[in-house]
């Protein structure tokens, strides 16, 4: 079979070298369609689902928010595993699918799941699903460089501006902020005079939480035009608190600045972002989507936050944290470098040892075409070129080239032997 393959590619050597000719220039297009990252992607195959209610404590998450999730996402086909973990005011749940399956069937058949679940639980939680990112989709880190504004206008102009427009970048799944205050209206609430004017911390809850909204009216005309009448009502400043009424008490209204005092603040943190040592800082994590390109992603963010910076206020500039692209470019390179090492080493040595620049030139074609067969196969088995792959391809030149100049030897040798019983028929008598 080998020989009949041998002798067929010898008599139409043109079909071979047009076959490998096209094999290479279709690696060469699947080299650029092939994801880039740094480090293979060996997390699970998993679907988050988080659920907040702040205030209860892990026991209480556990018992009426975890355990139920956990026991009605059992039901859902090719599942692995199930893991739940509770904490204070947060519970996540894990769902581990097989490595098989699609992972946006499975975000979907587990948001079936929870619209059935989510009445199992307690009046207002509404469980919802994490970024269809993975372990390792922490692709690009950066802060703000904003020596003039405070930690609290730095994480508003984050989360109001710059993660809104960093989130329409193609294969980002997620801008996650971190550092700084969240501004929030703070009521102080003293007590004694909620027992004086007889209410409950429950009852000026109710009337701020009704009170910040608006409600319609109808259409009101008056000479050939049109009026809409609209109640206005949410809260702008803290003056708009502070003379919102809770109840009558002897004919005088009771507002908000009568039993407590506003104020604005930031809300609880669980930890901070540091700087190298020189002070807290406000930034965002770019979360990339299952399966994109890290490196195309990466370049694109930089070029979608050179348009941003446009609008930041004045002294105001980002900084990066971690990139992951500088890593990925240094594999690429010394990748680039070592293959023209080894496609010259091979050169010299095969020209030094059989002195035929022709079978030195059969070895070396075979370096770049199985390079690009190589992205081929990766490309069909979806994975990506990463430190890992790279490796791999650049020591499996070895056996290429060894395979290369076994072949040409035993060539050299059979032509050599054949040749010299021509020699040997001509000279006999």
């Amino acid at each position: 079979m080998v020989q009949k393959i041998i002798e067929r590619s010898l008599k139409n050597r043109y079909i071979v070298l047009l076959i490998a000719a096209g094999l290479f220039f279709w690696g060469l297009s699947a080299t650029k369609k092939n994801p880039i990252d740094a480090i293979p992607d060996l997390s699970e195959n998993q679907v988050i689902v988080f659920t907040e209610w702040m205030g209860r404590g892990p026991q209480i998450i556990e018992d009426q928010v975890t355990y139920p999730l956990v026991s009605n996402l059992q039901g859902i086909p090719k599942i692995k595993n199930i893991r739940g973990t509770s904490m204070f005011g947060m519970s996540f749940v894990y769902v581990i699918f097989e490595d098989d399956v699609d992972v946006y069937w499975a975000r979907t058949r587990v948001m079936e799941r929870l619209n059935y679940a989510q009445r199992l639980l307690p009046q207002g939680l509404t469980p919802t699903l994490g970024p269809d990112g993975t372990g390792v989709g922490h692709i690009y880190w950066y802060h703000l460089d904003a020596p003039h504004m405070d930690l609290g206008e730095q994480r508003a102009l984050q989360d109001w501006y710059i993660k809104l427009a960093l989130q329409t970048v193609p294969g980002v799944a997620e801008v996650a902020s971190y550092g700084g205050y969240e501004k929030q209206y703070q009521l102080i609430v003293d007590p004694v005079k909620l027992q004086y004017y007889n209410l409950s911390l429950m009852d000026v809850m109710a009337k701020v939480k009704a009170n910040n909204n608006d409600v319609g009216g109808r259409k009101f005309e008056m000479s050939d035009i049109a009026y809409i009448i609209r109640g206005l009502g949410y809260i702008k400043k803290p003056a708009d608190l502070e003379n919102i009424a809770l109840a009558n008490y002897k004919g005088i209204p009771v507002r908000v600045k009568d039993v407590a005092s506003v104020q604005m603040g930031g809300d609880l943190r669980l930890g901070i972002f540091d700087k190298d040592g020189e002070g807290e800082v406000v930034g965002g994590i770019v979360v990339m989507r299952y399966g994109e390109n890290a490196d195309k992603v990466i370049q694109e963010v930089k070029k979608k936050m050179k348009d941003v910076e446009k609008g930041l206020p004045r002294g105001v500039r980002f900084e990066t944290s971690y990139d992951r692209s500088e890593l990925i470019e240094s594999a690429i390179d010394n990748i680039k470098f070592k293959l023209g090492e080894e496609i010259l080493a091979v050169g010299l040595i095969v020209i030094i040892f059989l002195f035929h620049w022709r079978s030195a030139l059969s070895i070396i074609i075979q370096i770049p075409i199985t390079i690009a067969i190589s992205f081929i196969i990766l490309n069909a088995f979806g994975l990506s070129s990463n430190i890992m792959s790279l490796t791999g391809i650049a020591l499996a030149i070895g056996v290429i080239v060894d395979n290369g100049i076994i072949m040409s030897e035993n060539a050299y040798r059979n032509l050599s032997v054949w040749q010299n019983e021509q020699k040997q028929k001509t000279t006999d008598p």
